[in-house]
């Protein structure tokens, strides 16, 4: 079951646990100012306990008899009426007693030396009882005669409870009015707080695949909390935004691409049909249709590849690996037949030991005939194409290089745009659609690896591929 509070705003959650924090330690104050009160009061207490004491102590007076006894003199006792005593000698004779004492209800003279608590007539008492000595005839000789006396002084404790709760209630009206008055003022505060937060959402609210416009408050962008956030959505929507183009771009390429290719197969058909035609020349132009079905059909194959390699999530686990050196040289191999229809040499020289990559074989062997195939067609009769692999640290760099006629410092930029093609007029000859270059670099960059070229015009190209070691 979804609980109501997980539903509510950030600043609702913010001042709720804000105002409950202050509650509870409201709470403790309270609960620790009774404590210290309870102590405080109690203490005093029982020190004037401890002072009526030595009052009714300072009572006790020479009997005047023979037998040196002492007496109680209650006539300069002024003492609370509400408060209760008794004085014993050493043999335990009454020497007296407050008059509210009698009827007591039966309750027990404390035996024990110290504070204690009674109960008499209804009335909670706290009671110290205490040995004291007095000297009976100090101008005899021998300094006269001590006599030991007990006293037990109680006093109500229901004061000292009272002024106990007025003190606990003036702590919990006050920490209730710093509640009542902080907490409008907090939530006015988080508000304020967050407006920033608030800023960035209703900005981001406003975006669509149309508008992509995103310009953060100054205040978001210096607010330690928001600043990452702030980041993360300028990086994705700038992002976002590359892909639109590049998507939008892409199937305004590929639309006319196959518009093109199409059109040149329904022109070639028309052709055919305008006349009656030889036999020959039925043939001638049925091979024609045939080629350009078959560029059709490279193109498509082309762009397949590309969304497959661009769109494919990474999978769980280990990452698939392949011996590069084993690509190469399967590709050399395969690719034979047009080199030596070109005229071309290939050089690869493979390495003593397997060169593992964090790569499908497919993957690997589409990277590397792209990059032998495109390195072939752009090169001259006689010449040769070099492919190196090198291992260091955990680095592999395969690199293939032509003697070419080598790309312009202009379109060297855009190589590896979808459907770029440098020259546009060599399209038909090498039947290259562009899009050998923009799928080998989303292979590689897919595998964490990247790609570069460098060339400079008449001296050829050199593709660059490094990826890490598995």
């Amino acid at each position: 079951m979804k609980l109501p509070f997980r539903s509510k705003s950030i600043a609702f959650r913010l001042i709720s646990a804000v105002l409950l924090v202050e509650l509870v330690s409201s709470l403790l104050v309270i609960f620790l100012s009774f404590g210290y009160e309870r102590h405080m009061h109690f203490r005093a207490f029982d020190v004037m306990l401890h002072g009526r004491a030595d009052s009714v102590l300072g009572a006790v007076q020479d009997a005047g008899d023979a037998a040196d006894n002492v007496m109680l003199d209650q006539r300069d006792l002024h003492l609370p009426p509400e408060d209760i005593y008794e004085v014993y000698d050493a043999h335990g004779r009454l020497l007296g007693r407050s008059p509210n004492w009698q009827g007591s209800g039966g309750a027990a003279t404390p035996q024990q030396d110290g504070f204690s608590r009674l109960i008499i007539n209804q009335r909670h008492y706290g009671v110290l009882r205490l040995h004291g000595s007095r000297i009976v005839d100090p101008g005899e000789p021998g300094g006269g005669t001590l006599r030991q006396v007990t006293i037990v002084y109680g006093a109500p404790v229901e004061h000292v409870w009272h002024a106990i709760r007025g003190a606990v209630e003036f702590y919990a009206a006050g920490s209730l009015l710093l509640l009542v008055v902080t907490g409008p003022l907090i939530a006015w505060l988080l508000h304020r707080g967050l407006l920033p937060l608030r800023q960035l959402a209703a900005l981001a609210s406003n975006l669509t695949a149309d508008a992509m416009q995103f310009d953060p408050p100054q205040s978001a962008r210096t607010t330690p909390e928001l600043a990452p956030l702030t980041h993360a959505l300028e990086s994705a929507l700038q992002r976002l935004e590359r892909a639109f183009v590049q998507q939008r771009t892409f199937v305004s390429d590929a639309a006319h691409e196959l518009k093109t290719a199409v059109a040149v197969v329904k022109s070639s058909l028309q052709l055919l049909g305008l006349r009656e035609r030889t036999a020959a020349e039925y043939h001638a132009g049925l091979e024609r249709c045939l080629a350009d079905s078959e560029r059709l059909e490279d193109l498509v194959a082309k762009m397949l590849t590309l969304a497959r390699v661009e769109d494919t999530a990474p999978l769980p686990g280990p990452l698939p690996a392949c011996d590069i050196a084993a690509c190469i040289q399967q590709t050399v191999t395969q690719l034979q037949t047009v080199a030596d229809l070109r005229g071309v040499q290939t050089a690869f020289a493979p390495p003593p030991a397997a060169v593992p990559v964090p790569l499908a074989t497919d993957d690997c062997l589409l990277v590397v005939s792209n990059l032998l195939l495109n390195a072939l067609q752009h090169s001259p009769r006689g010449s040769s194409v070099e492919l190196r692999l090198t291992a260091q640290g955990n680095a592999v760099e395969l690199a293939v290089e032509d003697h070419g006629e080598g790309i312009s410092p202009d379109a060297l930029p855009h190589i590896f745009e979808r459907f770029y093609r440098g020259d546009p007029s060599r399209a038909r000859s090498t039947g290259g659609a562009g899009l050998g270059l923009a799928i080998c670099k989303a292979v590689v960059e897919r595998a964490g690896g990247a790609i570069a070229l460098a060339s400079e015009p008449g001296k050829g190209a050199t593709v660059t591929v490094s990826l890490p070691k598995q």
